[in-house]
């Protein structure tokens, strides 16, 4: 059992993906292999933006200052299918039915 450090709600590991700090950026490690102290996190950008708003990487992984979290948003934009340009494509036809 692990917490997500945005949620704060328990879950087992496999459920949630773990992130280490590497040069100064935040990295994400589906397979749970790097080197040193690891948070858990929700692959959920919800997750990931209450993460942030709180503040939670620094404490966590007890490092100083901000931290970059592009790299965990880009793993979890591509992990979840997230289109990056939203509106593009929609379920309604365009063909006028008259």
């Amino acid at each position: 059992m692990r917490t997500c450090i945005g949620c704060r709600t328990r879950s087992e590991a496999d459920g949630l993906l773990r992130v280490v700090v590497v040069h100064g950026a935040l990295t994400p490690d589906p397979r749970r292999r790097l080197p040193g102290r690891g948070a858990w996190l929700h692959p959920a950008l919800e997750c990931l933006h209450r993460a942030e708003r709180r503040s939670a990487f620094p404490r966590a992984l007890r490092v100083p200052g901000k931290l970059d979290v592009a790299a965990v948003r880009e793993h979890l934009i591509v992990a979840n299918g997230i289109r990056e340009t939203p509106g593009s494509v929609t379920d309604e036809s365009k063909v006028d039915p008259s």
